[in-house]
């Protein structure tokens, strides 16, 4: 069986990455294609023929203005001469070709005319056309230029809602990391998603380790909160909270925020800045930690489960994948408003709460890479020996539906 990758970019490690590596390790020759590749960015993939095209001149750090050719790029790469086709994509890479003569058809009909299955682990609809739209407008990320971004961004969106939304159509089969994930598919691209949680390397932190030396107000106990310091990530959140609270806190990582975070931490000595660790390093702070802090809306949470690994417990907003890895009065809490006040009663609600550590590093294992590699193995199993049925579409020339329009 000839089987090909496809992810939207392949420049820094993260989650999408990670979803590749695993099904590079399943299918080993398969060639991954993508828009731009930098070795030195990230080294996983040094063992796999990594395809490129034209995209690829273009330096890594113009990737935010690549969207719009992205899709034509991805829309025109042929892949239909494989048996099998798995895109990993939050973006572009849906829209590959895997039909050798593709129809206009006025609905979805099982595959007829597809010389590839194309099956699509899509993380999340293309974020910054549709659920998160409102918050790229606010903090497009582009610095200086922030003001013609918006502009652009205005301008732009709904021809490049629309060409997304026919992009959609072109799998044969969508399978997704969530059950919040699932419902943004069916909301914005009218299409029925499978969800096979991603892969978690659990195994990583579940070892006993030698509690971290840190100074004399965090050892009686702190709480940690570790990601990509961005805007949407909610770090000061967490900050404002356990200052309010005189509750230490560790704040693992870095980001285009931090230096507007270590500002708000106002040198408190509850707030302690470390630098980004590797995965040995952070196990040991949340095997020691009373918990983890999850403040933001994503799409699943690995960071939410690799402390659960660890045995710390979770203290979660209660929107987006959180929903499926916390389990309340078992391995967390859940809080129901991004605010300070909402976290900091979850967090006295935790703290009148015990929580066994074996049982917290039990439920982590549903997420174990194990499972991963079952599900995505039935799902291309099950499609390659029956006929895929009808999915749920609309025409892809219509115009969007009242819940699929920019928001205001």
């Amino acid at each position: 069986m000839k089987v090909a990758l496809v992810c939207d970019w392949l420049t820094t490690p993260g989650g999408a990455e990670k979803v590749l590596l695993e099904l590079h390790r399943m299918y080993p020759s398969a060639p991954i294609y993508t828009s731009q590749y930098r070795k030195k960015g990230i080294n996983w993939f040094n063992d796999a023929t990594v395809k490129t095209g034209w995209l690829n001149i273009f330096p890594a750090g113009l990737r935010k203005f690549l969207g719009p050719l992205r899709q034509l790029y991805f829309s025109h790469l042929d892949l239909s001469g494989y048996d099998l086709v798995i895109s990993v994509t939050g973006a572009e890479a849906k829209s590959i070709k895997t039909r050798k003569k593709p129809r206009r058809q006025r609905t979805c009909t099982a595959r007829t005319s597809s010389t590839a299955f194309h099956l699509c682990y899509c993380h999340v609809p293309t974020q910054y056309y549709w659920q998160m739209y409102d918050k790229y407008l606010e903090h497009p990320g582009f610095g200086l230029l922030d003001p013609l971004a918006r502009l652009g961004i205005k301008l732009l969106v709904k021809p490049l809602r629309k060409a997304d939304f026919r992009a959609a159509r072109r799998p044969d089969q969508f399978v997704t990391i969530s059950s919040y994930a699932a419902e943004q598919i069916e909301r914005y691209y009218h299409r029925v998603a499978e969800v096979v949680a991603p892969p978690v390397e659990v195994g990583k932190f579940s070892q006993t380790h030698r509690r971290p030396k840190l100074s004399t107000d965090f050892s009686t106990g702190y709480y940690v909160i570790s990601c990509r310091q961005a805007p949407w990530k909610r770090v000061d959140l967490a900050i404002k909270a356990c200052m309010k609270l005189k509750k230490p806190l560790l704040v693992i990582g870095d980001g285009a925020e931090h230096a507007n975070l270590i500002k708000l931490a106002k040198d408190s000595p509850y707030i302690q800045f470390i630098p980004w660790i590797n995965a040995t390093e952070l196990s040991a702070y949340l095997e020691y930690a009373s918990a983890y802090i999850f403040p933001s809306m994503e799409p699943f949470g690995i960071a939410a489960v690799e402390a659960l690994a660890a045995g710390c417990p979770v203290i979660a907003y209660a929107e987006g994948g959180s929903r499926d890895i916390v389990q309340p009065g078992k391995n967390g809490v859940l809080f129901d408003e991004q605010t300070v006040d909402s976290l900091v009663a979850a967090i006295k609600d935790f703290e009148t709460q015990k929580f066994k550590r074996s049982v917290i590093k039990q439920t982590a294992q549903a997420f174990k890479v194990q499972n991963f590699q079952k599900g995505i193995k039935k799902l291309v199993a099950t499609a390659l020996s029956e006929q895929p049925k009808p999915a749920k579409l609309q025409n892809p020339e219509a115009d969007e539906t009242s819940n699929s329009k920019p928001s205001a």
